[in-house]
């Protein structure tokens, strides 16, 4: 079985603040490659500021040259507001990605947690502390934004081979519901047939 060695991008988006972190996997081993923070005033102008998350973005991109990317969904809180922005400097990065010819998993936030802390209800200081526990850093990664994006990484790992896993289960159950299929009309025909000599 062939060890998979890549480069993950992990992208926590935001308007005012977008975070990013590189990871790199060697089989199992996952460790921090880099990360940092895209901020944008709210002073300039959504157009200016939408720019500068594609332009940063893709920066990185090119830089690391990673051939995946794990984002983090859009979550719909009380403030449509600020999920708004958000959703826009997240397109503003996909397409970024999508000029760097990267492989795109996206995920909530709670499945993010899930992945990381064991459970989607945890805290962002937990996360961070996780964060830094499973890349093996000195002390959590700083800010909140860079250890989501981090994390973001860290879940495209576990659930493309959960998904991986899924779908080798499904193709397994089609193809066990297939022979039974196959075989129940083997049994049918072979019934009629002995009722025909009959």
């Amino acid at each position: 079985m062939s060890r998979t060695q890549r480069i993950i991008l992990g992208i926590d988006p935001g308007l005012a603040h977008t975070g990013w972190g590189v990871v790199s996997q060697d089989g199992p081993r996952l460790a921090c490659v880099a990360y940092g923070c895209v901020t944008t005033s709210a002073a300039d102008a959504l157009s200016r500021r939408l720019l500068k998350v594609h332009d940063q973005i893709g920066a990185v991109v090119r830089r690391f040259r990673p051939t995946c990317v794990g984002i983090e969904t859009v979550w719909f809180g009380t403030n449509v507001t600020a999920a708004f922005g958000t959703g826009q400097a997240r397109g503003a990065a996909l397409v970024a990605c999508a000029e760097g010819g990267l492989e795109v998993g996206e995920f909530s936030p709670s499945q993010i947690k899930l992945a990381i802390v064991g459970t989607g209800a945890a805290e962002k200081e937990q996360v961070q502390y996780m964060v830094g526990q499973l890349l093996r850093l000195p002390e959590p990664p700083s800010p909140d934004h860079a250890a989501d994006a981090l994390a973001a990484a860290i879940c495209y790992s576990t659930h493309e081979g959960f998904a991986r896993a899924a779908a080798r289960y499904d193709q397994a159950v089609a193809a066990a519901v297939a022979a039974d299929d196959a075989g129940r009309r083997q049994a049918a025909a072979l019934r009629e047939r002995e009722e025909a000599r009959s």
